[in-house]
């Protein structure tokens, strides 16, 4: 007989919707809540978890917290929470793109963020 088993890792997203003034970048944005886990499946059946991490991230900057356990089982339950600045421990700090930032080809018009040396949609020198 055969078992087809399997430790593996998760994630699970929360419908967590606060807006926020993130205090990175300055910029509004929004917190949102993720899980991370290690899981032992059988038959690609998840059979326990642990490790269970909670995380946040900003959509404004994409800077990333480790959330404080107590908080992230509390939103995993589905409680109102509020998050604090007490609660987060910074891991990464994010990137905002700010409108200064941008590049604009003179020959098309068009506008990007990144660092490109040429126009990707004609090809003239920035």
């Amino acid at each position: 007989m055969f078992f087809i088993c399997g430790i593996s890792q998760g994630r699970k997203q929360f419908d967590y919707a606060r807006t926020v003034i993130c205090s990175q970048c300055g910029g509004y944005g929004r917190y949102q809540v993720f899980m991370t886990y290690s899981y032992f499946s059988v038959f690609f059946i998840p059979i326990f978890k642990w490790d269970r991490r909670y995380y946040v991230q900003t959509s404004c900057c994409n800077t990333l917290y480790e959330l404080n356990p107590e908080k992230g089982k509390r939103v995993s339950k589905g409680e109102t929470v509020a998050i604090t600045e007490q609660d987060l421990t910074i891991i990464e700090p994010g990137k905002r793109t700010s409108e200064w930032n941008r590049k604009k080809c003179t020959s098309c018009g068009y506008e990007t963020a990144e660092d490109f040396e040429y126009c990707p949609k004609c090809g003239q020198r920035f």
